[in-house]
């Protein structure tokens, strides 16, 4: 598979290098807004890409998004954005994207962070009565708050409880008592931890957790390109880690 990789200069760059070399897959060129020297070309811009590709990886940021879709519309390329953070406005923008090319969206990459997935939502339909709480974390230069992955676990959450709850982030203050409607969610920055997720359902009497610990960024690098071969081909739609799965197993 020959790839396009965006961020290609940042630390999800260099693990999806790195693991390209085992696989076989050829990054045929890189786009990073500080190009540094890489295996492969790496442009500040697409204007300057020239080489053909099967699939483009972002790990970059939601910034200058629209130029991304843009480019893989002109080319018809199917594209995996792995960033978080997306406005309404650009997640409005990728789901006009996904009308005319194939896009993978997803929070998270793990296969295991996708099974806590399926696992949240079956544990909420199953305990209706309990307060569900989730705490994630991560290292102490990510940007946004809270994570995609623990967005994608409250949703999970939501569903199974029948989506009547909505979402708490944090509580400072006098806020009084916990509300049944809540799904609380709380984010955790420091030194250099990966990303580690748990969801808290707390009962009378009895506490059930489910957690993930991601113990390093090689993991969602293999996701990656997982997920990228699997989208080559496909239809224009939006995708996920469910579309996969549900193919996969």
């Amino acid at each position: 598979m020959k790839i396009i990789l965006l961020g290609a200069c940042g630390k999800m760059g260099a693990n999806v290098t790195a693991l390209c070399k085992e696989t076989g897959d050829e990054i045929v060129c890189g786009v990073d807004l500080a190009p540094k020297p890489a295996p492969f070309p790496v442009y500040d811009s697409f204007e300057k890409i020239g080489e053909k590709a099967d699939v483009v990886i972002d790990f970059s940021s939601p910034q200058n998004l629209t130029e991304r879709l843009d480019y893989c519309k002109a080319h018809a390329l199917p594209i995996l954005l792995a960033a978080t953070g997306y406005s309404e406005q650009d997640l409005e923008a990728i789901q006009n994207a996904a009308a005319s090319i194939a896009v993978f969206k997803t929070g998270n990459l793990s296969l295991g962070v996708n099974v806590l997935q399926k696992l949240v939502k079956k544990a909420a339909a199953a305990l209706a009565d309990f307060d569900a709480e989730i705490i994630e974390k991560h290292h102490n230069l990510k940007k946004d708050a809270p994570s995609g992955t623990a967005l994608m676990l409250a949703e999970s959450a939501k569903e199974g409880f029948g989506g009547e709850k909505r979402f708490v982030c944090g509580r400072h203050g006098i806020v009084g008592a916990r509300e049944k409607s809540e799904i609380g969610i709380h984010a955790v920055r420091g030194g250099t931890i990966v990303g580690e997720h748990e969801v808290i359902f707390a009962g009378t009497d009895e506490i059930v957790t489910l957690s993930h610990s991601a113990r390093s960024r090689m993991v969602f690098a293999s996701g990656a390109l997982k997920a990228a071969a699997w989208l080559i081909g496909r239809n224009a739609g939006l995708y996920d880690m469910d579309d996969l799965l549900e193919t996969v197993l």
